[in-house]
């Protein structure tokens, strides 16, 4: 059994699933899955192919919704997330799905960011100093309780945060990058509108794959177009084959 095997085997109640995404380029979504299974082996695994800002993601619905019907009838659910930056990029947006899956019940498991588990949230609540049954005193102890209640939310949201932030300096990186090449004469891609040998077809299919937001990447339709230096029509048609696995 493995270390991370160890550190979650008892934190994990009632249905357990997991729920993995791609959010770069670079990100491989099997490693996400591999993850999952080696800490919690037969997790059943939702995943998408997905790296836009919003909670836009069918797969990632489809099991919020199973969660939520069971948590309803009353049967224990956990999640269970490679990192807090795969439930939501969105600060905002993650945390009050975090908060919600909360209150309605549900276990969240974060392997790269165990403090942020629910388990130790819900036991900074439970760990509330008790009064002493004097009135000044009981107003200091009421006062530090909130605090410590704070603190913890606070640390949560602090983690999206800090998440949204790493997205946006990818994505800022990536286009400084491209600019400074073009800056230089470097041509970035093939050349505009410049028929393609149909040699050349499968490593641009690939190259579209690895960047565009509707597979492995974080680039718009428009932004592939334009790094890759094809015609539209061609990039339309390569990303339809690719849908379609061809």
């Amino acid at each position: 059994m493995s270390n991370r095997q160890k550190q979650n085997e008892t934190a994990a109640t009632g249905s357990l699933y997991g729920y993995a995404r791609v959010s770069t380029a670079t990100q491989k979504l099997q490693r996400q899955i591999n993850n999952l299974r080696e800490a919690y082996p037969g997790i059943v695994i939702y995943s998408d192919k997905w790296t836009g800002m919003t909670e836009n993601r069918p797969e990632w619905m489809k099991l919020r919704r199973i969660a939520e019907t069971e948590l309803e009838r009353g049967k224990p659910v956990t999640l269970v997330f490679d990192s807090v930056s795969r439930l939501s990029r969105n600060a905002e947006e993650g945390y009050a799905i975090y908060r919600d899956l909360c209150e309605k019940g549900a276990e969240l498991i974060f392997l790269n960011e165990p403090h942020l588990n629910t388990a130790v949230y819900r036991k900074s609540k439970s760990e509330a100093i008790p009064c002493v049954g004097n009135e000044i005193a009981d107003l200091y102890i009421e006062a530090t309780n909130k605090v410590l209640l704070l603190l913890a939310e606070k640390q949560i949201q602090i983690a999206f945060e800090q998440s949204e932030k790493e997205v946006a300096d990818l994505r800022k990186r990536t286009s400084e990058a491209l600019k400074a090449a073009r800056a230089a004469g470097k041509q970035v891609g093939g050349v505009k509108g410049k028929t393609l040998n149909v040699k050349k077809k499968e490593p641009v299919k690939n190259e579209i794959r690895r960047l565009s937001r509707a597979f492995e990447g974080i680039l718009t339709d428009k932004e592939c177009i334009r790094q890759l230096g094809i015609a539209p029509n061609t990039f339309y048609k390569y990303k339809a084959e690719l849908k379609a696995g061809e």
